[in-house]
């Protein structure tokens, strides 16, 4: 029996009643019988989104209305990350765990042969519609998705002339095929995620409705009037700005590192910061219109909405300016879930991953995960049951360089101490933090006396989770 069915004796009794008491109730009890359909989901995800980005978890400066909307109504993770990536597009990985609720080291960048979200929900009777980003493969697209429009196979572009796909039911989507959006990319995208909602009204079956925006990230216009939202001389910087990183982590001249001057300038920083929110604040514009089509469809009462994003960003954090780094900054991401069974005004700062999502939504739709999972279902902490579901996270970032002589950056957090290694041109450097007091990586501890205690354990803690996820730059 599933929670969405009446126990048998209950329908015998209400069966029974109804045949004597005339045909209307018999109409009655057979709808109250009927087992109801399973919520649908409407899952959005940003690209490059900082998790600390959204007005009502505590930023000032940022206009977020509809975010804050979901987050007032539902529950926010606060601590949400991502693993980590073997490459500079941070993005493909996080993907890549997100719809297979693999780890890193365990799902390739094409997804493999294992389950998607978007496969498993088909099975189970959904309509699985994908709009916007995919920077997997093509073929991983066609067998997640059985329904799509305006589907952009890549990383990044013009955002005002983004190539898109129409769905195609053969699962072939050849470069030529593709044509130029005619609007900023994420109305583009919105627009056909709009149109699918507005076209479920009357649909029997539950819904899988996937949108991937590539905003935030770089090309940073934001379109009017939210190009000039933002003033710069207003614009406070990060409290961990910097002019430069104070030493090499492998990774300094990264594509995204070269977005900035060296070293980084406050004007420049600033600016930046206005273009980047300003995106931002573009992009919840379109989840408002989005919400407002999920209310005209009539499902917005019976719909589980999760709004995520791939991995941070640093514009000027530690001075840097991309996600190919290990700080909390880049790590974590935005996690808002709304819907059924979901409490309205929840908070938790677990420790918790983007490939968690999938275990979670099977168990709030009473789904059977495929076992291939290996991230952690979130609903005990949703339902108040428990306040983790892990004790510590890991995070890594390994130069795209193969073998065991990458240059790499580990990090391992156990909620309150943040350790991190660096092994870069066969030197090692480690760094401590003590986030409970120092949220925003600012004062390293590594010498200090009393803090500097906590190095053994973590390092042990660290070398436990590589070898538990077959790191495969773990060395002896």
């Amino acid at each position: 029996m599933t929670r969405h069915e009446l126990p048998r004796r209950q329908f015998l009794k209400s069966v029974g009643a109804a045949a004597i008491a005339g045909p209307a109730i018999l109409k009655r009890a057979a709808e109250a019988t009927t087992p109801r359909r399973r919520p649908n989901v409407l899952m959005i995800v940003a690209d490059d989104q900082r998790h600390d980005t959204i007005a009502a978890l505590g930023n000032e400066f940022s206009h977020t209305p509809t975010l804050d909307r979901l987050a007032r109504e539902g529950f926010a993770f606060t601590r949400a990350r991502c693993m980590g990536s073997q490459q500079g597009a941070v993005c493909v990985p996080s993907r890549a765990m997100l719809h297979t609720g693999r780890t890193l080291f365990r799902v390739p960048d094409d997804l493999g042969n294992y389950p998607m979200l978007g496969e498993v929900l088909q099975k189970a009777g959904y309509t699985s519609f994908g709009c916007g980003k995919w920077h997997n493969r093509p073929t991983s697209f066609a067998r997640g998705f059985n329904a799509g429009a305006n589907i952009f196979f890549g990383g990044m572009h013009d955002q005002y002339n983004t190539p898109v796909h129409d769905y195609s039911p053969t699962g072939s989507y050849p470069a030529k095929a593709a044509h130029a959006g005619s609007k900023f990319s994420s109305e583009l995208f919105a627009d056909a995620a709009v149109d699918f909602l507005r076209g479920q009204k009357s649909q029997p079956k539950p819904f899988f409705c996937y949108l991937a925006f590539t905003s935030p990230h770089d090309p940073r216009t934001p379109p009017a009037p939210y190009k000039t939202m933002y003033d710069p001389a207003r614009m406070p910087l990060p409290a961990n700005f910097l002019p430069q990183h104070p030493f090499d982590n492998g990774e300094m001249k990264v594509r995204d590192e070269l977005l900035a001057p060296f070293p980084r300038t406050e004007a420049d920083t600033r600016q930046q910061l206005c273009d980047y929110y300003g995106m931002v604040s573009s992009q919840d514009a379109q989840v408002g219109r989005l919400l407002a089509a999920l209310e005209e469809s009539g499902h917005a009462d019976h719909t589980i909405i999760v709004y995520t994003g791939d991995h941070g960003l640093a514009i000027g954090s530690h001075g840097l300016f991309g996600k190919q780094n290990v700080y909390e900054h880049s790590a974590s991401i935005p996690l808002l879930m709304t819907g059924p069974g979901i409490p309205r005004g929840g908070r938790s700062d677990a420790l918790v991953y983007g490939f968690d999502i999938f275990p979670t939504l099977c168990n709030l739709l009473n789904i059977d995960p495929p076992n291939s999972i290996e991230g952690k279902s979130l609903d005990p902490i949703i339902a108040g049951r428990e306040q983790a579901v892990r004790d510590s996270a890991f995070h890594t970032y390994i130069h795209p360089n193969k073998g065991k002589a990458a240059d790499t950056q580990h990090a391992v957090n156990d909620g309150r101490w943040k350790y991190i290694r660096y092994d870069v041109k066969g030197q090692t450097r480690v760094q401590l933090f003590d986030l409970q007091n120092d949220p925003e990586e600012i004062h390293d501890l590594v010498e200090d006396a009393a803090a500097s205690k906590e190095l053994p354990r973590l390092a042990k803690l660290l070398a436990r989770w590589q070898a538990d996820l077959a790191d495969p730059t773990l060395r002896a």
